[in-house]
């Protein structure tokens, strides 16, 4: 068995047998040791729980689970990183509690064994004199009557490979089923005997192959092909004729002398290259990824069986430039459990029954770029999208159908293989319930019911009604509800009353919300369209949402604020905030929105932290393609009019989600309408043609987007203060003159990851120029901007756009 260290085995082992010579006498401490000698042990507890490699830069022993950590895995983990990565586990399916212990025994057998003595996981060998965990992060067992190790890690992978590691035909690597769960999950990557390196997902709980989703296409090369990891970093497919095939383009952009390496495969099923700087600045000592494959598995993975990349009933979505999947549920969907993502979906609605005529208890929202495309049982052709809404409505078994150019495909439940992606043009339409049907769940029953001694009052109460007259009957129970409602109404979650016929947002009236936020005690936030509260949806549950109070209304007339947050609730983006509901009752104007966990862009970019590079990229992107569908893609195009970081908000996975788009018209007309005193947006983000006599184009959110743009990349404020903290610092003048000068450092001073990608960055500052131009004909549109952010198409050298004037006013 050939070992795959960063220096011949013989060279390990004279120098472990120097080291054997000074700690064989003594017991191990995971401070002094190294090797695990004959008759030591380790422990899940105090006092020694692992051995460091000699440079300390890997770890061996047990580690406690992070969902649980009364559990332990016996692992290997990078030690010096940030979070530490483990690469190799010997239990995962079978974590140990406090008692257990590995044992290195006088027969030289490996063991590790539960608390109560049941021998968990060995590897199958005698008479090692002593393990040791290499500085490759390679654990072995070694004979001193050997030359070679008797077993090493390298050998028995897991979901990751280190450099030094080569995975030879006939092995492979399997994902965990979650980040946090170390069971065996859904994906294989398997080096096969016919020369061919396969990616496969799994069914569970069998294991057996479905359909590939990606190869290197080398079948019938030979069954001496391998998978090599070598020590500089080079991670490549070589076949029996010595040709090399790369798995990740990185270029030789990482070496293991400046960078840690893993290559894994996740539990989403995308064989990642990770790499962490080893000395950089701690703000940017992160794991980052270095190279995926597939690029696009929410497409790649199609079979008959199993659900796809996600989970039944949910679909995929591709996050950013490293097109790392996510997974999410459709619109009144969610998850069977949100830590265990690929159980799938579930309505939050009870279906619709064929039993009954319920046509008018349900609607269809939308979702564009969306599919299931396996699992139609109708197909329609030449039809419009209001008849196939129609058609799936007034079907008890369609729980969606698919509208696309004039083809409509209906759908039951379990849906599969689902998707988002933007080379799919048609439409998903999800069927949900409507009215008191789409109520929210209800919490558990001891919060709902009245308990067993007040039954048993309402028992004796309803017997003595029996004997009484009609009048004195009607009497008490109008006492008895009242009573029942003062004690109990407390304790009900917060629900809906109703959803209005035709809308696909919920109606709430001012008293629930009133609870919802807790007397609207905890303030996110305010601007130009009033104030925002934090609440929650429900007592038990934890639904929490933003709720945002309108003051300076335009419309006076309940059915034009209605009109207008219809129009409002219609709209659905992965880039976009979205409306939940709404309350409209009497004076109280409210809009009940999705929360957003981590804030407003502009915390992130002026806080104390300067975000990541790449991060920031991913952002502005997700801004543009918000932008895209506003302008270009809703059924009613939108200009926001007020761009800018404090309405872009971040999701748990830092999403970017444009907020309050739609709202403009909401606002009183001495507020809303462009005259000469009075001017839609933010001072600093606002388009030159606000203060001339011109139409107002969506060309007005290009340029706030430009302005925004320069701040992501410089983390700058768009107007700051200068020297004497006397002239104002107009960062879009300030952006262009060093850009011209060729001193991109400077705008992104001290950001090295930045740097390390200088093209990427001229060519966002370029992009920024010409969304900020003067002329609003020289903007590009928003699908442009894309493009050229991405690099699709090429960016040409803006002119100076204060040549067109200033928009500080």
């Amino acid at each position: 068995m050939a070992t795959a260290s960063a220096l011949p085995l013989s060279h390990h082992l004279v120098r472990l047998a120097a080291l054997l010579a000074l700690t064989q006498a003594f017991p191990a401490t995971a401070e002094t040791y190294t090797n695990l000698t004959q008759g030591t042990t380790l422990t899940p507890l105090r006092p020694t729980t692992f051995w460091p490699s000699p440079s300390g830069d890997f770890a061996f022993g047990f580690r406690p689970l992070d969902s649980d950590a009364s559990l332990f895995v016996l692992a290997i983990w990078f030690n010096l990183t940030s979070p530490q990565a483990v690469v190799w586990f010997a239990n995962g399916d079978n974590p140990v509690q406090a008692g257990s212990k590995l044992e290195l025994t006088s027969d030289g057998q490996l063991s590790l064994t539960d608390q109560s003595g049941n021998e968990v996981w060995s590897p199958g060998v005698s008479n090692a004199t002593y393990a040791a965990l290499l500085d490759s992060g390679n654990l072995i067992l070694v004979s001193s009557s050997s030359s070679s190790s008797l077993w090493q890690s390298f050998a028995s992978p897991n979901d990751t490979l280190l450099p030094g590691q080569t995975l030879l035909a006939g092995s492979s690597l399997r994902s965990r089923l979650t980040d946090l769960d170390y069971s065996e999950g859904r994906f294989s990557l398997v080096a096969q005997n016919d020369g061919n390196l396969v990616l496969y997902p799994l069914a569970l709980p069998a294991g057996n192959q479905y359909k590939l989703y990606w190869s290197t296409n080398t079948a019938g090369s030979g069954s001496g092909s391998r998978l090599v990891f070598n020590e500089s970093g080079s991670l490549y497919y070589s076949l029996t004729n010595d040709t090399q095939i790369d798995i990740f383009s990185t270029g030789g952009s990482y070496s293991t002398k400046d960078f840690y390496q893993r290559a894994t495969l996740d539990p989403d099923g995308v064989f990642t290259l990770y790499v962490y700087p080893k000395n950089a600045s701690n703000g940017q000592q992160k794991w980052q990824v270095g190279g995926i494959k597939p690029t696009d598995i929410c497409t790649r993975i199609m079979n008959d069986y199993g659900s796809g990349s996600c989970g039944y009933n949910s679909y995929c979505v591709s996050n950013g430039d490293d097109q790392k999947p996510d997974c999410l549920c459709p619109p009144d969907y969610s998850f069977i459990d949100s830590t265990r993502k690929y159980l799938g979906c579930m309505p939050n609605f009870e279906p619709q029954s064929c039993e009954h005529n319920e046509t008018d208890l349900f609607d269809l929202e939308m979702l564009d770029e969306t599919d299931w495309p396996l699992s139609d049982y109708e197909h329609y052709i030449n039809v419009s999208i209001d008849q196939c809404k129609d058609y799936c409505r007034t079907d008890c078994m369609c729980a969606v159908t698919i509208f696309n150019s004039g083809q409509c495909y209906k759908k039951k439940l379990p849906l599969s293989n689902g998707r988002q992606t933007g080379s799919f043009g048609g439409t998903a339409l999800i069927k949900v319930a409507t009215g008191n049907a789409n109520s929210l769940p209800q919490p558990p029953s001891s919060t709902v019911t009245v308990e067993k001694k007040d039954r048993k009052s309402l028992i004796l109460v309803g017997s003595l009604l029996l004997g009484s007259s009609g009048l004195l009957n009607m009497v008490l129970l109008a006492v008895i509800s009242v009573n029942v409602l003062c004690r109990y109404g407390n304790r009900r979650p917060i629900k809906p009353v109703s959803s209005m016929s035709g809308m696909n947002i919920r109606v709430f009236t001012h008293r629930e919300l009133e609870q919802a936020t807790n007397g609207f005690s905890e303030e996110l936030g305010s601007g130009s369209f009033g104030r925002v509260f934090k609440g929650s949806l429900a007592l038990d549950s934890r639904t929490w949402i933003a709720v945002k109070k309108l003051d300076r209304l335009l419309h006076d007339s309940d059915k034009e604020f209605t009109n207008e947050v219809r129009s409002i609730g219609q709209i659905h983006h992965k880039n976009l905030v979205r409306l939940l509901g709404f309350c409209n009752e009497g004076v109280h104007r409210l809009l009940v929105y999705e929360y957003m966990s981590n804030g407003s862009l502009k915390s992130l970019l002026f806080g104390s932290e300067r975000p990541q590079w790449n991060q920031r990229t991913k952002i502005a992107l997700g801004i543009a393609r918000g932008l895209v569908y506003l302008h270009e893609e809703c059924s009613a195009p939108i200009i926001h009019c007020d761009i800018k970081p404090e309405n872009i908000l971040l999701d748990d996975n830092f999403v970017a989600r444009i907020s309050d788009f739609g709202l403009a018209k909401l606002l009183r007309t001495d507020q809303s309408h462009r005259t000469n005193t009075g001017i839609r947006g933010t001072r600093g983000y606002v388009a030159p043609e606000w203060f001339k006599n011109v139409p107002i184009t969506a060309k007005v959110d290009v340029y706030s987007f430009g302005v925004m743009l320069l701040e992501i990349i410089c983390c700058r404020k768009s107007l700051g203060r200068g020297v004497g903290n006397e002239e104002v610092m107009v960062l879009t003048y300030w952006a262009y003159d060093y850009y011209r000068e060729g001193r991109l450092d400077l705008l992104v001073e001290n950001d090295e990851e930045a740097m390390a990608d200088v093209s990427v960055v001229e060519r966002f500052v370029m992009v920024a120029m010409w969304c900020i131009q003067g002329e609003p004909f020289l903007r590009p549109s928003m699908q442009k901007v894309i493009q050229m952010l991405e690099g699709a198409v090429a960016v040409p050298a803006p002119p100076d756009p204060s040549s067109y004037g200033s928009s500080i006013r």
